[in-house]
């Protein structure tokens, strides 16, 4: 029954597509005809968009309602319960329309989890925080991250790691307090957008000036529209967004610790000249380019999930 629905949504498609040429020209810009077929393909069959907008809904839903975002991220910080904040589409630029001569400083995470290693990829963003992008460009370099432990994670909210005790297994119980030694002053000026990430740091009670803990960071996976103005927002996603949805729905203690290790294989932070493509396997084995998945939109994200 799978088989044949998606047989019978790609001869929609394609029949649809057939229509529109034969009124106009096509562009020759692929991202245009595949809107095109999109567009002709909702006219012909609402029942298309229908579809795609009540499995959107469901998956809202899942996340649920609007639920208060926590006051802080720090160790002590009170975080909301899991599975109870909305997500929102990344309003990331498109990789793929970087200028050929445009250099970006990216972060490269490679995570040991599930039994695989996955790639997450973000954009560093060191005009806007340059102290915090620096120091965290040295530690990558001194390789202060390899072996570090995701030691936070909330489903639907954020995923958290940096810190240098979960280096030491033994040391579950500490784990989120280390790094608070070296702070870097605050740089506060980007939104808590969905793939956005960030500094950890001390409350303002014994952090007023909000600084930055010099290692902790973490991504936004949620909500959190309610921290914007209180922590420094050094970068964004640009691929890897669905492998930290996944961390962020591992088992975990009430500390919201993952029960299994799920670790740093490697950091490096790296310049990109010109637009980033990413390499894709489909199910047929075959190796594609396509966008970074933080450049694409909800409804392309849908048809990869049903496709």
């Amino acid at each position: 029954m799978k088989f044949t629905s998606r047989t019978l949504t790609l001869a929609t498609l394609l029949v649809c597509s057939f229509e529109v040429s034969a009124q106009e020209a096509l562009p020759s810009d692929p991202a245009s005809r595949a809107a095109d077929a999109r567009r002709a393909a909702e006219v012909s069959d609402p029942s298309i968009t229908e579809t795609a907008t009540k499995v959107l809904n469901v998956a809202k839903d899942k996340l649920g309602e609007n639920a208060e975002a926590a006051s802080a991220v720090a160790p002590t910080s009170k975080l909301v319960k899991k599975g109870t904040t909305k997500s929102s589409v990344s309003d990331a630029s498109d990789p793929t329309t970087w200028g050929k001569n445009d250099v970006r400083k990216l972060g490269v995470l490679e995570v040991k989890f599930g039994g695989s290693t996955e790639t997450i990829v973000f954009e560093l963003f060191d005009k806007d925080a340059p102290k915090t992008v620096g120091n965290f460009t040295d530690n990558a370099a001194s390789r202060s991250y390899n072996g570090l432990a995701f030691h936070r994670t909330i489903d639907g909210y954020l995923v958290q790691t940096g810190d240098p005790l979960s280096s030491d297994e033994g040391a579950r119980s500490s784990w989120g307090t280390g790094g608070s030694d070296k702070e870097i002053p605050a740089e506060i000026k980007r939104p808590h957008k969905l793939g956005a990430v960030a500094m950890a740091r001390r409350s303002d009670k014994v952090n007023p000036d909000k600084k930055s803990n010099g290692f902790q960071f973490y991504f936004v996976l949620g909500n959190m529209s309610a921290l914007d103005g209180e922590y420094t927002v050094f970068g964004q996603v640009v691929d890897g967004l669905e492998w930290l949805e996944r961390i962020s729905r591992v088992p975990a203690d009430s500390n919201d610790c993952p029960l299994e290790r799920i670790e740093i294989k490697s950091l490096k932070v790296v310049d990109q000249v010109g637009p980033l493509n990413v390499v894709r396997q489909s199910n047929l084995g075959r190796r594609r380019l396509t966008k970074p998945d933080g450049a694409k939109s909800s409804f392309e994200r849908f048809l990869e999930r049903v496709w």
